[in-house]
């Protein structure tokens, strides 16, 4: 289970995972395995291109089928601090398929996502925090749990499949 807390401008979520830190920070900085998890129920994560080090850039696609057919939504960003197996955090913007930023209303500004990561064990304590959030995203904190609840799952068919 995990707990996530909303304040006025950020998503806090909270969990243990049964599985290695070194597991849970590929989870995050693995384009394959960050596929198999990232976004609320319904998406997929067709694009996925991640340069895991501080300046190099993220860009993916979010794509769920809607009753008018497929809608995707491009995400970019950069990562500004790497502590391998420790911290992790970057930078996210609405964009274009090329990566361009896109502000508008549903993100008006750029947000910043840190995760911070502790051995418990040999499980994980994982700290989620995605601040600077535009007032009307109250969908975020739910969108959180749901991926989160989407990695625990792939985690563990990875971790019984070895």
């Amino acid at each position: 289970m995990s707990e996530s807390t909303i304040s006025n401008d950020a998503v806090v979520i909270e969990r243990i995972f049964d599985a290695p830190i070194d597991v849970i920070w590929r989870m995050w900085t693995e384009a394959e395995h960050f596929k198999n998890w990232y976004g609320p129920q319904g998406f997929s994560l067709p694009v996925a291109e991640m340069d895991v080090r501080v300046g190099g850039k993220r860009l993916f696609c979010m794509e769920t089928e809607t009753p008018t057919g497929s809608m995707k939504m491009w995400l970019t960003g950069e990562y500004t601090e790497i502590v391998p197996k420790e911290r992790l955090v970057y930078t996210e913007s609405m964009a274009d398929e090329h990566g361009n930023v896109v502000l508008n209303d549903m993100m008006p500004q750029p947000s910043e996502i840190a995760v911070v990561l502790e051995a418990v064990g040999e499980r994980t304590k994982m700290v989620m925090t995605h601040s600077s959030l535009p007032a009307n995203s109250e969908g975020a904190s739910e969108g959180w749990e749901q991926a989160t609840n989407k990695m625990a799952a792939y985690v563990a068919t990875i971790l019984n499949t070895k």
